[in-house]
């Protein structure tokens, strides 16, 4: 297992949401991200969890956090487990009044209750390796960083530079 972040959640060209996983220690292949792609209510979870927002009442995530901790139960690890047919599978890792038990879970549901929890987020090596893309391929913001640059440029320029 690789133990991995939450480096951005962002859309991908079709507008599809996507998260984005990145190693906390870099992977011996260079920089690798694991994006996976999940659904906007997913998308938005994770982003206000890693933000540190506050939402008026509780989301699906933050209830489920509030269960656990209500039956004394901790979520102690997530992980990305492996990759069948183009699907992700997870596993959240609880630890209970009544010993570890894992559980079955959809990978953004796990991350988002993960980032609520504090907990450890892991993907399985075999999946790095099949889904890991070099991270500079996955900028989440390589568009903001142009316009900005050009901004810049638009206030040095002179227009004077553009005569022949």
């Amino acid at each position: 297992m690789i133990e991995v972040r939450v480096f951005a959640v962002a859309l991908d060209t079709a507008g599809q949401h996507v998260v984005l996983l990145k190693p906390v220690v870099e992977h011996p292949d260079g920089e690798l991200v694991v994006p996976i792609w999940i659904g906007p209510q997913e998308a938005t979870s994770i982003l206000i969890a890693t933000q540190g927002q506050e939402v008026p009442r509780p989301l699906s995530h933050d209830l489920m956090k509030s269960l656990l901790d209500a039956l004394g139960a901790r979520v102690e690890q997530v992980e990305v487990t492996r990759i069948d047919g183009g699907t992700f599978y997870a596993e959240i890792t609880l630890v209970t009044p009544a010993g570890r038990q894992t559980v079955d879970a959809r990978p953004s549901d796990a991350i988002a209750l993960a980032v609520r929890a504090r907990a450890t987020i892991g993907v399985a090596d075999e999946v790095v390796l099949e889904a890991g893309i070099p991270a500079d391929f996955a900028d989440p913001r390589p568009d903001e960083v142009k316009l900005e640059e050009f901004k810049e440029f638009l206030e040095d320029v002179d227009p004077e530079d553009f005569r022949g």
